[in-house]
This record gives structure tokens, C-alpha cells and sequence, in this order.
């Protein structure tokens, strides 16, 4: 348990040390392949209700994949975690802008007092946050396990998706029990379906 938790450690800080190699014009090249995969991406152009994320240091940059789900008409909902009881609930978010507020995270979530709760059952597609991936679907998150305790809530029928750079791809990623795989992986070069 302690090895494979020390080599997730390895792994954020050899994916931190590649992200600050990389400038803002090669992410925004990078991300932009990745959008275009995505909205060419079958399951997420007919998705009608798709979880998005928010994202925070080493994921894939979502602000402009945001503004074109709003700009397509696309449900837009956003996770809100509380880590102290390990909830989450789904919201619809309508403006990024006035429906947001701060989380424990300190990234930002959308405002349960602006927002409608959306269930689960709902969700047609999750684009599902990460800081490393390989190609059987493992994932290493922040390490908080706030996906870890999603996924399975999601439905069986749910595509659970990540958005990765390729750089963020490794070759093997230690899973534990609590663990939880993705189905798909988009990069700025290819679609990886889980082996």
C-alpha cells in the first residue's frame, strides 16, 4: 500500500516537472488538439447532459471546451465536493461566471444556492480530471479520491472520459482496491479506449 502510494507520489512530481518545462503557447496548442478531438468525439456531440470539470494545476486546460458547451447548448453540469463528510453533488451551471464560488480546494465550484442539483442518473457523459493516465484506464488524480468516489456513483451507461495531454500518459499506473478506471482517454493525438 505504501510502495504504490510513494510511486503515485513519483508520478505527480515527474508530470509537475514536464508541465513547467511547457510553455503557455504549447499547452494552448496542445489543449486545442484536445478540443477538437472531443467535439468530434461522438459520445460527447450527442451528449445532451455532460459533467465537466474545473481545472486545477497539471489537467488538461477546460475553459474553452466550458464556453463551447454553453455556446452548443450542452447541459453543463459541475461537481461540488465536501471532503469532510466525502459527499459530492452535480450541478447544472448556467453562467461560469455568477454561479461559481471557491471550494475547499480552492479551485472553483459551482454555488449550491445558484445552481440546480442534477442526479446522476442524468449524466450521459463524464469528462473525468486527471494528472496521469496509461492505456488500460488507470488514473492518478490530486489524490483526494473525490473521483474515485464518483465514478462509481455515475451509471453503468455513463461514458467516464479523461482529457489528457500525451506527456501525461505513462506506462503503467499502480491501482489500488478504491481505484477507478476510465472508459476513454482523449489526447492531442489519439483516442485511447480502455484495453
Amino acid at each position: 500500500m505504501e510502495e504504490i502510494r510513494g510511486k503515485k507520489v513519483e508520478i505527480r512530481n515527474n508530470i509537475s516537472k514536464i508541465f513547467s518545462k511547457l510553455s503557455a503557447n504549447n499547452i494552448s496548442a496542445k489543449t486545442q488538439g484536445i478540443e477538437k478531438r472531443l467535439f468530434e468525439f461522438a459520445n460527447f456531440v450527442e451528449a445532451k447532459t455532460s459533467l465537466l470539470y474545473i481545472n486545477s494545476a497539471c489537467e488538461v486546460v477546460t475553459g474553452n471546451i466550458l464556453k463551447k458547451c454553453f455556446d452548443n447548448n450542452k447541459i453543463v453540469v459541475l461537481p461540488a465536493f465536501n471532503l469532510q463528510k466525502n459527499e459530492v453533488i452535480l450541478l447544472k451551471v448556467d453562467n461560469i461566471k455568477t454561479d461559481m464560488k471557491y471550494s475547499e480546494k480552492g479551485i472553483p465550484e459551482p454555488d449550491a444556492y445558484k445552481c440546480k442539483i442534477i442526479p446522476m442518473e442524468f449524466v450521459e457523459i463524464a469528462i473525468i480530471p486527471g494528472i496521469a493516465f496509461d492505456e488500460k484506464g488507470g488514473r492518478i488524480g490530486s489524490g483526494d479520491g473525490s473521483y474515485d468516489r464518483l465514478i462509481p456513483k455515475l451509471p453503468a451507461t455513463t461514458r467516464k472520459v479523461a482529457l489528457a495531454y500525451e506527456s501525461q500518459i505513462v506506462q503503467h499506473i499502480p491501482m489500488e482496491v478504491h481505484d477507478k478506471y476510465v472508459d476513454i482517454i482523449i489526447t492531442e493525438e489519439r483516442i485511447i479506449y480502455k484495453i
